[in-house]
């Protein structure tokens, strides 16, 4: 699997996870876009280009607030792309939370 896939100008990221971050949905949500932001510094952009994200929840009603704290605080307010957050089963009992976000690579 690629973390990053570059295709005609759009960076797509794999669905990080922040399983080592214990077990508070914050933490793990800062680690995944840590992850995020490291990742599309790495293909040439930022969150200052992205045009969509997916976010998992292991449990949405528990943790879509908390999350969605720390989503507001990372993305920029003049760029808010659009967003999909869902409840899934998770790869590991440890995940609470696993984020992917596409953007486009600047002009």
């Amino acid at each position: 699997m690629s973390k990053v896939v570059i295709h005609r100008g759009v960076v797509y990221t794999s669905g990080q996870t922040a399983a080592d971050a214990g077990d508070c949905v914050e933490k793990q949500t800062k680690s995944c876009l840590a992850k995020i932001d490291a990742l599309l510094a790495e293909a040439g952009t930022s969150k200052s280009n992205a045009l969509n994200a997916t976010i998992w929840l292991k449990d949405i009603e528990a943790d879509f607030k908390r999350m969605n704290g720390v989503w507001n605080e990372w993305v920029e307010a003049d760029n808010k792309p659009t967003r999909a957050t869902v409840q899934a089963a998770m790869a590991r009992p440890s995940i609470l939370v696993e984020i992917q976000v596409t953007a486009a690579l600047p002009e």
